[in-house]
């Protein structure tokens, strides 16, 4: 014998579940090369954390002008606001070990993406340019 209750339930679990919220879109992707200048903060003080260096990398390309051969132009990071929330925004997204490894080393060729919907930025992925 079939429930009637159960239509009535899948209605009721329609009704209150959240709108499903749009999807994330791909708003940004350029490859980095993290060089030696970029392992420093503008006081001299070695990064150890690939959030930051991939926030120094983009410092140095957009306020600086210090850009190391291969590192590509973005738009996202050239709003010094967006550079601060590369943590927050890496936290939120992914960092493929290897690539983080290397980050800290200096040396690594990188591919950044960033995600997110209306043209703002929620999260950001990294992985080693292959």
């Amino acid at each position: 014998m079939r429930s009637r209750f159960r239509p009535a339930l899948l209605t009721a679990a329609l009704i209150c579940a959240p709108a499903l919220a749009p999807a994330q879109q791909l708003l940004e992707q350029y490859v980095a090369v993290i060089g030696a200048q970029d392992l420093y903060n503008s006081r001299g003080i070695r990064l150890v954390e690939p959030w930051q260096i991939l926030r120094q990398d983009r410092a140095n390309f957009h306020r600086y002008g210090l850009r190391d051969v291969g590192d590509q132009g973005d738009s996202f990071f050239a709003d010094m606001g967006n550079r601060a929330a590369m943590e927050q925004m890496l936290m939120r997204g992914r960092i493929d070990p290897v690539a983080a490894q290397a980050i800290v080393a200096g040396g690594a060729t990188v591919v950044v993406q960033v995600w997110g919907r209306n043209g703002l930025g929620d999260h950001v992925t990294v992985d080693v340019f292959r």
